[in-house]
């Protein structure tokens, strides 16, 4: 693979990561650009590990990858989304004040892992192309790194925009991003 072909792939990677950093950035309290990078790192560690595990995975297991690796991921963001939802809903004006001001380890995890889930497949695909695996992760989660930091960054300027429902609009956007990528996989967006 040619240097603007990795660095095409590791920005495409990137891409869902991207717009639930935006709605992640929404639902914070003025988000830091220190929580910003945090939650990039978060991500652009998951987002790096994910393609190697399905280079590792090869061949043997892209069968099971590629059938579930959209409901899975589809699951796990109508999941976080509807609870932000629910959670924006259920918001007092005194609480709107009150939003946190990070997320948990465990949360910024479970979404990450979700929006990579196509890394994965991606890096079983790979295992097949002359590829250095190492160096095309390390692409792959310095651009997750680098769009997720700028899209809670973005974030926080649609959370002051949107006020009270800033939860609700992170939410819907975690669950379009489980929808288009479900649709995605079964053909409607062909």
């Amino acid at each position: 693979m040619t240097l603007a072909s990795t660095l095409l792939l590791a920005f495409a990677m990137s891409t869902d990561a991207f717009a639930a950093a935006i709605g992640k950035g929404a639902a914070l309290q003025r988000p830091h650009f220190r929580e910003a990078l945090r939650t990039g790192l978060i991500f652009g560690s998951i987002e790096a590990t994910t393609p190697v595990i399905g280079w590792a995975m090869g061949m043997a297991a892209s069968r099971y990858v590629a059938e579930w690796d959209h409901w899975i991921a589809f699951t796990l963001l109508l999941l976080l989304g509807g609870h932000m939802i629910k959670e924006g809903f259920s918001q007092s004006e005194d609480e709107e004040n009150e939003r946190p001001t990070r997320h948990s380890f465990l949360r910024l995890a479970l979404t990450g892992f979700a929006t990579s889930i196509d890394a994965m497949a991606v890096g079983v695909g790979l295992a097949f192309v002359d590829v250095n695996i190492v160096s095309t992760a390390a692409f792959i989660g310095l651009a997750t790194l680098t769009m997720v930091t700028l899209g809670v960054m973005l974030g926080r300027v649609l959370g002051q925009v949107v006020g009270q429902r800033a939860e609700i609009v992170g939410g819907v956007i975690l669950i379009g991003i489980g929808s288009l990528l479900l649709m995605e996989h079964l053909g409607v967006l062909a």
